[in-house]
């Protein structure tokens, strides 16, 4: 599995912030393809931590090596279940995926045992080697209603994810509905900014981002801390 690094910024902005941004992300980048008329699509991930809380403790300690195991659906169908493996290094984040089958995810969900195969993918095989030596197992679930832009050149991509919720339903992870908690102050969310070798000039210049508040923190970390019991 090749690793491909990008760059990644993150901001929590309010709800003005975010209204004027999207203005002008709407005016300087293009829709993401996979956003439906209304301009966004929702997300859930299911995240995977060890008994110790390993990756909860790695993002909260900054470390510069980590990784991260989820898997993830768009507008709560479960046709489509994707498997994947967000990495992060000297402040450069890369991602691997693969598809799985509804019966895998259904089992993984219930943390059970599943037996290697050799005709699976490299990183599904990963992720059960992981659980059988770390006893990594399904640990919060992350929801929110994304409105993605992109500009090709630099392949730019910035989102605004809204709504963001944590979960501990993990039983109906695949379920059209289910009971969340939200995790941030109302009305505010995050900006994500992502981008290969470069960042174009106009973009920084209009968006003007470093007037919002920058975050280290992850979505799955901010859902762990402030989940429905209230910490981890």
């Amino acid at each position: 599995m090749e690793k491909k690094y990008r760059h990644e910024y993150k901001y929590i902005c309010n709800s003005l912030q975010n209204a004027i941004l999207k203005m002008r992300a709407k005016g300087l980048l293009r829709p993401d393809s996979h956003a439906g008329i209304e301009g966004f699509y929702d997300i859930r991930s299911l995240y995977f931590d060890t008994p110790d809380n390993q990756c909860y403790q790695e993002n909260e300690d900054g470390c510069d090596k980590r990784d991260k195991y989820r898997i993830r659906i768009y507008n709560a169908d479960a046709r489509k279940i994707v498997l994947e493996k967000k990495s992060k290094e000297r402040q450069m984040t890369s991602k691997v995926s693969c598809q799985i089958s509804e019966e895998i995810c259904r089992r993984l969900m219930k943390n059970e045992r599943v037996q290697i195969g050799e005709d699976m993918p490299a990183l599904q095989k990963e992720l059960l080697l992981e659980m059988q030596t770390k006893a990594m197992r399904p640990t919060v679930i992350v929801e929110y209603r994304r409105f993605p832009f992109v500009e090709k050149n630099g392949n730019v991509r910035i989102t605004f994810d809204e709504n963001i919720s944590s979960s501990d339903d993990i039983q109906n992870f695949l379920e059209k509905r289910i009971a969340t908690r939200p995790i941030l102050e109302k009305g505010q969310s995050i900006i994500e900014v992502k981008w290969d070798a470069f960042l174009l000039s106009y973009i920084k210049e209009h968006m003007q981002l470093e007037t919002l508040q920058w975050t280290s923190f992850s979505k799955y970390y901010l859902c762990r801390k402030y989940n429905t019991h209230g910490g981890i």
